[in-house]
C-alpha cells in the first residue's frame, strides 16, 4: 500500500467495516480474459465472505473454471467540494472513505448447515434479528439459490480520513464539516475521532 498512513491492521475495525454494509463488489476472470465485476449482497462470517446467488450465471461459470476472486466494499464517507479551499484548486477535491479488498478462492457451499447458517446471517445482515421466518433446509426455495463462499488469502484495509494533516488541520476540516451538516458529515467527524457535539462550528 502506498500510502501507509491510510492503512487499516486492527482486525476488529476491519471487522466493523465489512459489517458496516451489505453490499460489495466480486471481481471474477472472464473466458476472454476480460475482468467480470458485479455487486452482491454479502455477509462476513468467521474470517470468511458469503453471497447467495442464482444457481446459474456468468459469475457462477468463472468461478467454475478459476476460483481466483477479488472481493471490495467501500464506504463512502464526506466528499470535499471546491468551497473547502480558498483557492477552489481543483486538486484539492477529495473523498474521504473506508475501503476493504480480499483477494481469495470462491466455492461453492453444498446444501447443509454451513448454507442454512450463511443465508440465515445473510437475513439478519439485512433485516435485523427475528424479522423473517428461519430458513431451513425444508424452505421452498431453499435449493434454488446457491451459497458461495469467500476465502480470503490476503486482506488489505485502508481508511482515508485526513492522517497526513496536522491536527490543527483535521480540527478545522471537522467544524467545516459540522457547518456543512450534509448527511455523511457527522459519520465523518466521529471516524475522524471528533464527537460533532463537543466542536464548536468555528
Amino acid at each position: 500500500m502506498r500510502r501507509r498512513h491510510n492503512e487499516v491492521t486492527d482486525p476488529q475495525e476491519i471487522r466493523r467495516i465489512l459489517n458496516a454494509t451489505t453490499i460489495g463488489r466480486l471481481g471474477t476472470n472472464s473466458m476472454d480474459g476480460h475482468p467480470y465485476i458485479t455487486p452482491v449482497s454479502f455477509v462476513y462470517l468467521d474470517d470468511c465472505i458469503y453471497f447467495h446467488c442464482a444457481t446459474s450465471g456468468e459469475k457462477l461459470e468463472n468461478i467454475e473454471r478459476d476460483p481466483r476472486v477479488c472481493f471490495e466494499v467501500d464506504i463512502p464517507l464526506a466528499y470535499f467540494e471546491a468551497s473547502f479551499d480558498p483557492e477552489r484548486r481543483a486538486c484539492k477535491l477529495h473523498q474521504f472513505y473506508h475501503c476493504v479488498i480480499i483477494r481469495g478462492h470462491a466455492s461453492i457451499i453444498p446444501n447443509g448447515p454451513l448454507k442454512t447458517a450463511a443465508l440465515n446471517a445473510l437475513i439478519v445482515q439485512h433485516e435485523g434479528e427475528g424479522t423473517c421466518v428461519p430458513v431451513t433446509e425444508d424452505s421452498p426455495t431453499y435449493g434454488s439459490c446457491h451459497v458461495v463462499r469467500i476465502t480470503p488469502s490476503s486482506l488489505t484495509a485502508k481508511s482515508d480520513l485526513g492522517q497526513n494533516r496536522t491536527h490543527q488541520e483535521r480540527l478545522s476540516l471537522a467544524r467545516s464539516l459540522k457547518r456543512r451538516n450534509a448527511p455523511m458529515d457527522p459519520a465523518t467527524m466521529r471516524a475522524m475521532g471528533f464527537n460533532p457535539d463537543d466542536l464548536p462550528p468555528n
